[in-house]
């Protein structure tokens, strides 16, 4: 069956965003859509053990796909760091891969830190998609391109987009749907 896992990024949770939306539109496709509730308190860092102990509830296959918004982002590459078989599809949302301006750069250092094993990575998913925007408060574009370029993948640029959440009006994300779809087409 299809598998969706949408996760949240700092202070996070599933009823924000455009988590709800892009849960009812794959569900309506046929997905399986999960989009756990990770620990992330307010001003202590979140532990990626604790991330991890919350994702063993989730079910991963040759049919997920692993959505991942700004430190979800981060813990994403880290579950494709993990994996012993690839999944199907990888996407990240505005995701800092240690590039400053990070606005929560010690947060996220504390939580993952940012050196990550590309070619594992690369090994991990067949597909991998990764939008970012050129004012975005929380991630700067640097961080985008360069998880794009260490992916080997064209960034999805959407200027004046924000942190991709409701506080930039995104509470729906047609190309990131787009980008599904035209996914399950190629494979």
């Amino acid at each position: 069956m299809k598998n969706a896992i949408i996760i949240h990024g700092t202070e996070g949770y599933p009823e924000e965003n455009w988590f709800p939306w892009l849960k009812k539109e794959l569900e309506q496709k046929d997905y399986m859509v999960n989009v756990p509730q990770f620990p992330s308190p307010p001003v202590v860092p979140a532990k990626i053990s604790e991330w991890f102990d919350v994702l063993k509830d989730y079910p991963i296959n040759k049919d997920t796909i692993l959505i991942g918004h700004s430190l979800g982002g981060v813990f994403t590459l880290r579950i494709l760091e993990k994996l012993n078989d690839p999944i199907k599809a990888a996407f990240f949302v505005g995701t800092p891969v240690g590039i400053k301006p990070i606005k929560y750069y010690e947060r996220d250092v504390a939580f993952s830190g940012f050196k990550f094993d590309w070619n594992k990575i690369k090994k991990s998913a067949k597909h991998f998609v990764a939008f970012h925007s050129d004012n975005d408060p929380y991630v700067a574009l640097e961080n985008g391109k360069s998880l794009a370029e260490k992916l080997g993948i064209t960034l999805h640029f959407i200027p004046n987009s924000g942190h991709f959440n409701a506080q930039a009006g995104y509470t729906e994300f047609p190309a990131l749907l787009q980008e599904i779809v035209e996914m399950e087409q190629k494979f």
